[in-house]
């Protein structure tokens, strides 16, 4: 066994199988899927550590505890249709489209979009895998309505329109910033509208642009 493979072992059962994520499907790929592949080079030594890995300024993958967590709580299954927004170097299109066969992923920067393509056509069992480059607070609207959004980042708010592409009854999972740290939610759209639970605490960087401005108060 190579230092990498050692190193996603540990990850598994270190850090995703000791918090709760008990859905084998997830802990499979993770434990197969070679997550090096999606950090830029000089961050191979992060690539199964216990944080957020820059690939890009103020963009990041999420920490595989807050990753498993949060797609854990999507249930995603093979007949959803599952819109990956801010996809960053494609780990998370890759992990949920062995969960899923119908997969849109949404990236803003073109940078890391040309990043993930070659690694996600080189990746086996893809389902139907579609690309979009775009605002990510502007969604897919394009290739809507969606069972599941799945969010890689905190916000503040969560866009209307990405409520507006869910189907009736669809999911969306996502870090909401609170205070200084961050939880877990699910949410379900319910008559047009948006439910939500509580579901973990998780402290993540905020997507950019998903910040809400701060007044000053003298």
């Amino acid at each position: 066994m190579t230092n990498l493979s050692a190193a996603r072992a540990f990850m598994v059962e270190g850090q995703v199988r000791t918090n709760d994520v008990t859905d084998k499907r997830i802990t499979e790929i993770m434990g197969r899927l070679e997550r090096e592949r999606f950090v830029p080079s000089g961050k191979l030594a992060l690539a199964y550590a216990d944080v957020c890995v820059e690939v890009k300024p103020r963009r990041f993958l999420l920490d595989p505890r807050s990753f498993a967590k949060l797609l854990q709580l999507a249930e995603i299954q093979e007949s959803d249709r599952v819109l990956d927004v801010a996809c960053a170097t494609g780990y998370s299109t890759a992990v949920i489209c062995g969960l899923s066969a119908d997969v849109v992923t949404l990236e803003q920067d073109e940078d890391l979009a040309k990043f993930a393509a070659p690694i996600l056509r080189g990746c086996q069992k893809l389902g139907r895998l579609y690309g979009v480059v775009g605002p990510l607070n502007v969604g897919a609207p394009g290739q809507a309505p969606f069972d599941v959004i799945f969010v890689n980042g905190a916000v503040d708010d969560i866009p209307q329109a990405w409520v507006d592409q869910l189907k009736e009854g669809g999911r969306l999972v996502v870090i909401l910033r609170e205070g200084a740290g961050g939880k877990g939610y699910y949410c379900v759209r319910k008559a047009g509208a948006l439910s939500r639970r509580f579901a973990f605490d998780a402290t993540v960087p905020v997507l950019p642009g998903f910040e809400r401005s701060r007044s000053f108060v003298f």
